[in-house]
């Protein structure tokens, strides 16, 4: 099943010709979740045949304009085009403010139900939930309150193996309960071990989003061991009074938290305009936490 990321915008707060502003779209089995939407999201997902009407859920991480001044837009084309299904959008409780505000300067009325649920920056909390996965706040440390975002699978049941079940002539009322982990006793009294009726399920996959941050070990125990973390990586390291000053991290500091976190894989971006060249990025971070990869747009990253 499908748990892949998608790079719409790898830009810091100065789009330039390459790049555009962050927005990711991740593809959990299907689902598709919106993260971060800079100006040109919309354009950038009919470039890369995502199907807009089917995001049902938006994160936006803060209110600096090249992480969320796509959104109104992309809000007005749904309604334009008939989007009758709700939306949820996760945010600061400003961000729902300036929405309301534009809708009523522009007397615009949405055909479907626009959902807010405000999201604290100063605790990390979970604030999505369904049957198949979690989502987690991330306090980050930047100028205005920002917030990242861990999206975790649930683990499913054990697996059963349908020639045991059959062999031993289980009843089906049972086969919830051995794939929750229980041993079968049979009419005489014989236990099977639930080992012989099941296998595991796959491990639950993991995506962490870190927006704009200064680098700081405070988000290790959010982001320890997951699958794929994606993290700012605006300066080289030779940069790192300008990005201490600007509340961002360097391409050799977010390795170094990928490094400390054991994550499993490292994806930088939000790349300051300045450099044309994003090899010297890479290496950088990549002298630290080998399995390293640019956010580039377009790139689409399996878990």
């Amino acid at each position: 099943m499908k748990f892949e990321v998608t790079i719409l915008g790898s830009s810091s707060a100065t789009p330039i010709y390459t790049r555009h502003p962050t927005a990711q779209v991740l593809n959990i089995r299907e689902r598709l979740f919106l993260i971060d939407c800079g100006e040109g999201t919309q354009m950038q997902m009919m470039r890369y045949k995502i199907k807009m009407q089917r995001i049902s859920h938006i994160f936006i991480s803060h209110l600096h304009g090249d992480h969320y001044l796509g959104l109104m837009g992309m809000i007005s084309t749904m309604h334009l085009q008939g989007r009758i299904n709700e939306l949820h959008l996760y945010g600061q409780q400003d961000l729902m403010d300036v929405l309301e505000m534009q809708l009523r300067l522009s007397n615009t009325i949405l055909r479907y139900n626009l959902i807010f649920h405000a999201v604290r920056h100063y605790v990390s909390s979970l604030i999505f939930e369904d049957e198949d996965i979690l989502v987690r706040s991330i306090v980050l440390n930047h100028r205005i309150p920002c917030t990242g975002f861990l999206f975790r699978e649930k683990q499913k049941p054990r697996k059963l193996l349908i020639n045991k079940m059959q062999q031993y002539n289980i009843p089906f009322i049972y086969f919830n309960k051995i794939k929750n982990g229980e041993d079968y006793e049979d009419d005489y009294g014989n236990i099977i071990k639930n080992d012989e009726l099941t296998v595991p399920s796959p491990p639950p996959r993991s995506y962490a989003f870190c927006s704009d941050t200064i680098y700081d070990e405070n988000i290790l125990n959010d982001v320890r061991a997951v699958d794929l973390l994606y993290h700012e990586a605006t300066f080289l390291h030779d940069m790192e009074d300008r990005a201490r000053a600007t509340y961002h991290t360097t391409s050799l500091q977010a390795a170094e938290l990928a490094k400390k976190a054991e994550v499993k894989k490292l994806l930088i971006g939000h790349f300051s305009a300045r450099y044309k060249n994003l090899a010297l990025l890479l290496d950088e971070a990549k002298s630290v936490f080998q399995n390293t990869e640019l956010a580039l747009e377009g790139l689409r990253f399996a878990v």
